[in-house]
């Protein structure tokens, strides 16, 4: 049983290349909403431009 404790216990804890890897994907994640508002808006603008390149 002991074996199986120190087993759980060093599967929960973090290790360096975990939180570097955790620092490099927080910017993404809070970037990411930013850059989906500016991909609608550009689509939006060309479908809008296109309609106006028809008419």
């Amino acid at each position: 049983m002991r074996r199986k404790n120190k087993r759980r216990k060093a599967d929960n804890r973090l290790g360096k290349w975990d939180i570097l890897e955790l620092l490099t994907w927080i910017p993404e994640v809070l970037m990411l909403p930013v850059r989906l508002v500016i991909w609608l808006l550009r689509g939006i603008g060309r479908l809008i431009g296109s309609i106006f390149d028809a008419i």
